[in-house]
């Protein structure tokens, strides 16, 4: 949530950075400036009301005492009670008001990144080589298949288009990746590995951002929980409410979870195989710093999601992407993108993101930074380390051989047991 100060004080910052993003936003950085000038008149008029209210409550009070009338002083009291009554009404609609715009507004992006659409996401650099091939690579799906891997059939039987089946060895693949993941960010990175919940309530699924603006890409039970579409909405909000002390930052957890996504396959588009899915595995990077640190993390978050990409030989490259593909809650994110070379793709599995206060702000997540001091909000950061389907993608087509068999990285070798996948492998 955008901090309403800002929008008080410097409205025309807040509307120039917000115009980066959608040239309608400034409208509505306008009219949450009206409602809180409104506000802060309200506030203003009740407590000059409250403060008369006092003072003829006392002079009734001495009257009655004294055996003198009070009746047009006690007149005049209903009148100003029912005035209160009236503007702090007036008062709450305006809040219920200010805060509907505010949970509508997206962060703020921060001066280096972009302006422009998708076309705009700058290409910062690319590590390692495409893999050539003899003859032109096979896509995942046909390697998946003639490996017994996954059973995409199967999978829509049982639930639908997007919910991927693995069986045999693509089963024991997923396992592999998660344990390889969590051992490298846990042993290595430093970071407290947690299994959260996989539903969360309203408070959580707002805290992160992803109510109200993604709401229609959430699945939601008859009692109103939300399946998380990543691990980011329970993992933030173990702090939620919290104030946590200055030497506690930075925090970082691991947690390797399910995530599940209606807008995944839309509109028919990379529906075949596993590129969009509707459920997948993925493991999440969080962090929660102190604001002068937060550039630091962020780089020190991409550098995590990067490493396993290294560890495991996939080509890859570092997107920073421009304002109009930011998500909502984001002010700069860093996309990793693999090279698929069956499907001839860059594909994304991870998304290094700062939101800078924006989340800590709708989840009051507070750090007191001194003894005494005012407490301030945290900065909140995350990052996919790895999302599994495109991961895997990359490992099949990119591991491929002559023979038909897919030649594993080293670092899979001691959570397989084998060093490649063959045809009939369990």
């Amino acid at each position: 949530m955008i901090d309403i100060r800002a929008i008080r004080e410097t409205p025309d910052a807040v509307r120039a950075a917000l115009a980066r993003r959608h040239p309608d936003l400034a409208d509505r950085v306008q009219a949450a400036r009206r409602l809180d000038q409104r506000r802060r008149e309200l506030l203003v008029e009740v407590e000059r009301l409250k403060a008369l209210r006092n003072t003829q409550s006392a002079e009734v009070a001495r009257r009655k005492k004294a055996g003198e009338g009070a009746d047009a002083l006690l007149g005049e009291l209903k009148t100003l009670s029912d005035r209160i009554k009236a503007f702090d009404a007036e008062t709450a609609d305006v809040d219920r008001g200010l805060e509907e715009i505010l949970l509508q507004l997206p962060n703020p992006p921060l001066p280096d990144v972009p302006t422009g659409d998708a076309s705009a996401n700058a290409v910062l650099r690319t590590w390692g080589a495409p893999a050539e091939f003899a003859v032109p690579p096979r896509p995942h799906w046909d390697l998946g298949q003639a490996l017994g891997l996954f059973d995409l059939p199967t999978g829509a039987k049982i639930a639908g288009s997007g919910f991927p089946l693995f069986t045999g060895a693509g089963a024991r693949l997923v396992r592999a990746l998660a344990n390889f993941m969590l051992d490298l960010h846990t042993r290595e990175h430093g970071y407290l590995e947690v299994q959260p919940p996989l539903l969360v309530n309203a408070d959580s699924a707002r805290g992160t951002g992803q109510l109200p603006d993604h709401e229609q890409n959430m699945y939601v039970t008859a009692d109103g929980f939300y399946l998380i579409p990543t691990a980011e909405v329970p993992v933030t909000n173990i702090h939620r409410d919290d104030l946590l002390t200055a030497d506690a930052l930075p925090i970082g957890y691991a947690a390797c979870t399910p995530c599940f996504r209606r807008e995944a396959g839309a509109h028919g588009k990379d529906t075949r195989g596993l590129i969009r899915v509707h459920q997948f595995d993925k493991v999440e990077l969080v962090r929660l710093t102190r604001p002068e640190d937060s550039p630091a993390e962020h780089e020190r978050l991409l550098g995590h999601a990067e490493e396993v990409l290294r560890r495991l030989g996939l080509t890859y490259r570092v997107v920073l992407l421009a304002t109009g593909d930011l998500g909502f809650a984001s002010a700069k994110t860093y996309d990793l993108e693999v090279w698929a070379p069956g499907v001839g793709a860059w594909l994304e599995v991870s998304s290094a993101s700062t939101f800078t206060d924006f989340q800590a702000r709708r989840a009051n997540i507070r750090y007191r930074p001194a003894a005494g001091a005012k407490p301030a909000h945290v900065h909140t950061l995350n990052a996919s380390a790895l999302a599994f389907p495109r991961t895997i993608i990359a490992l099949l087509e990119a591991g491929q051989q002559p023979d038909g068999s897919v030649l594993l990285p080293a670092a899979l070798h001691p959570y397989l047991g084998v060093e490649r996948l063959t045809p009939g492998g369990r």
